[in-house]
């Protein structure tokens, strides 16, 4: 099919109709299928897609609002991938410059491979920081921080909103609020019955995926990262803010190994909002 012959194919909004369809296009790029992160997307975000003319997707991402309903104060993007037979024509620039149109003035975030940064940079995305995946069998050793943590029960769910709130720097309600269901463990930490942090572990194919981190100090990260890996056999997998270089020493000597680094752009503003001290690792790299 000829370059031209894509860009003016109509952008639509994905539903979960189109999870197969999305989870076939993750396959097509060499990636998981990843339908369990893609559902939750879908239903939290916005999905965005243009259709091929011979089936399936040509292109995918989902863009996650964050702030009041009407008027967000950050939009993260995800996802964003393009079908193998249509690579290098156009048709990415094409889709992420629709969603820009579309977010309008509202600031927006994303992690980007080494191979995606250039576009990105090309539409005046900045890296404004980097984040290390790492992920690995959890071997404890050494005395387990002085921290207590506990399972996430539903009356928490109050607390964990205006923690997150405070630290991610918007209001994450329809996101976090699904969490519970999305997740297979949520662990809280606390002092004086006051909540210091917390954090979730999902399934994703054959790892746990420990996002988000949200903690007082790395003493408390470590606490609620330890005690998540206690209750899975799966590999845990997690993206780091290279700033926190406490923990990244801590959690690679106990069996994580680095798998890659991830730039996290922004466009629009000149630094993510909240408080990155406390900010460890996002839900996932897809949705900030």
């Amino acid at each position: 099919m000829p370059t031209d012959s894509l860009s003016p194919l109509p952008i639509r909004r994905l539903t979960l109709r189109d999870l197969a369809a999305c989870a076939d296009l993750s396959e097509n790029r060499g990636w998981p299928r990843e339908e369990h992160k893609w559902g939750f997307l879908l239903t939290a975000g916005k999905g965005y897609g243009i259709d091929d003319p011979d089936g399936g997707l040509v292109s995918a991402c989902v863009v996650t609002e964050y702030g009041p309903q009407h008027r967000p104060s950050l939009g993260a993007i995800g996802m964003v991938l393009v079908a193998e037979r249509h690579a290098r024509r156009g048709v990415g620039r094409h889709l992420m410059r629709h969603i820009v149109s579309t977010m309008g003035t509202t600031p927006l975030t994303l992690h980007s491979t080494p191979y995606g940064r250039p576009l990105y940079e090309e539409l005046g995305f900045k890296v404004t920081g980097r984040a290390e995946m790492l992920r690995g069998h959890f071997t404890p050793s050494g005395p387990a921080p002085d921290v207590v943590t506990r399972a996430a029960t539903a009356e928490d769910l109050p607390a964990i909103l205006r923690l997150d709130e405070e630290v991610f720097g918007a209001d994450r309600t329809p996101v976090i609020t699904r969490l519970p269901a999305f997740a297979d463990r949520m662990r809280v930490a606390e002092e004086s019955g006051r909540l210091i942090g917390y954090a979730a572990a999902w399934p994703n194919m054959d790892t746990h995926v420990v996002g988000p981190l949200i903690a007082r100090d790395t003493e408390t990260a470590k606490a609620l990262i330890g005690t998540l890996a206690a209750h899975t056999d799966r590999p845990l997998r997690t993206d780091i803010d290279v700033r926190h270089e406490e923990l990244l020493v801590w959690a690679k000597e106990r069996g994580l190994a680095t798998v890659a680094f991830n730039s996290v752009m922004t466009y629009g503003i000149s630094e993510l909002p909240g408080d990155w001290t406390r900010r460890f690792a996002p839900l996932t790299v897809a949705a900030g």
